[in-house]
């Protein structure tokens, strides 16, 4: 398996250490999940539950435009 070196500053070092240590995951295997999500080809957990959540009596769908009223591009 091919490998990669990474340099942190001492700071973010803790931040991924204690991190991973929550995960109670290896710091190798804490990066390589972070960075597979984060190249994830997908749409975030939940997105589709979003429609309909507003519930603001302003927050309206709009009426559908004659083409006569809309902008030309």
């Amino acid at each position: 398996m091919p490998q990669l070196s990474l340099y942190f500053d001492e700071s973010t070092l803790k931040k991924v250490e204690q991190a991973a240590k929550l995960s109670q995951m290896s710091l190798s295997q804490w990066v390589r999940t972070r960075l597979l999500q984060s190249l994830k080809d997908d749409w975030p957990e939940d997105y589709f539950t979003l429609y309909g959540a507003i519930e603001d009596g302003t927050f309206l769908e709009p009426n559908d435009l004659a083409w006569s009223q809309r902008e030309k591009l």
